[in-house]
């Protein structure tokens, strides 16, 4: 995967001037848009689409500065249609007009290309198994909230404090399926990782396909297939954060497997009264890379 990142890198910097086609370049580097966008933002701490964006600005800045070409020029070979478009991309990155960078030289903000490494610590083994399960429904209460990297997200809290606490006992009782007891699902996640991007979450519990379910309950059809299931325990949230950032920078680029689209998965083993401490289990999808 680091390897394929890398070369991914290249053919950003041989497509500057045009469209990159993230699902063609997947394509050629033998894995999924899917995986290689969750990758490469999870690593670069910087959705792709972004990354692009800063390159051209950087290479549209040095042309700027050299003063060779006229405004428009410039922006229609960075793959802009008219100057004013052009100009409001280049503030977002650079925080200035093209035309103060022309006249002043700066201010810029200048984005290196990137380079992957991987650096094996192996130090703290991750807890793993991979499970091979069929296909089942995730059935509970959804809500669209934004996604948040780090800490408790509000929004998920306010939706699963406004359930009554007897639907929590009903929910467990409809739980027939692995994995088990109540659960924290994420699905229809952005594949950048874009932070305060929109994902939905489900507050409910794992039923085989067959099992009946009420009709006020929200469904999420699950299909066959294999999952990576990582072990945590410690401070909560921050232990299950780093854990699931680390299933990018350690697990994937070291073993023979890439996420595939599908719900990721939080099951409560254990916790203290006050959720400081937490026992969880991190369901991912997963297939051969």
């Amino acid at each position: 995967m680091i390897s394929a990142l890398n070369r991914l890198v290249a053919l950003v910097e041989e497509h500057l001037t045009e469209e990159f086609d993230v699902d063609a370049a997947a394509r050629t580097l033998g894995t999924t848009e899917y995986h290689l966008r969750r990758m490469f933002s999870s690593l670069a701490g910087m959705p792709l689409s972004e990354y692009v964006r800063r390159r051209r600005m950087t290479v549209a800045a040095g042309d700027l500065v050299r003063g060779k070409d006229d405004l428009l020029s410039i922006a229609v070979r960075h793959g802009y249609g008219s100057t004013e478009a052009f100009g409001r991309a280049f503030r977002v990155v650079h925080g200035a007009r093209p035309s103060d960078v022309r006249r002043d030289g700066g201010p810029l903000r200048t984005q290196p290309q990137l380079r992957f490494r991987l650096t094996v610590e192996g130090s703290i083994p991750m807890d793993t198994r991979i499970v091979d399960r069929p296909a089942f429904r995730l059935v509970g209460h959804s809500a669209r909230v934004p996604l948040i990297h780090q800490g408790i997200n509000p929004h998920i809290q306010r939706h699963i404090a406004a359930l009554p606490q007897e639907e929590h006992a009903r929910l467990k009782d409809l739980g027939d399926a692995e994995p088990g007891g109540l659960l924290q699902v994420c699905d229809d996640l952005d594949p950048d990782g874009t932070e305060g991007s929109e994902l939905t979450y489900l507050h409910g519990v794992a039923v085989a396909q067959g099992t009946p379910t009420p009709g006020d309950l929200d469904a999420i059809e699950v299909p066959a297939g294999k999952w990576a299931v990582f072990h945590t325990a410690g401070p909560h949230p921050q232990t299950l954060q780093e854990a699931w950032a680390a299933t990018a920078t350690e697990w994937f680029p070291s073993n023979p497997w890439r996420l595939r689209p599908g719900p990721s998965i939080v099951a409560v083993l254990e916790r203290a009264d006050d959720f400081s401490i937490a026992t969880c289990e991190l369901w991912l999808p997963i297939e051969p890379a």
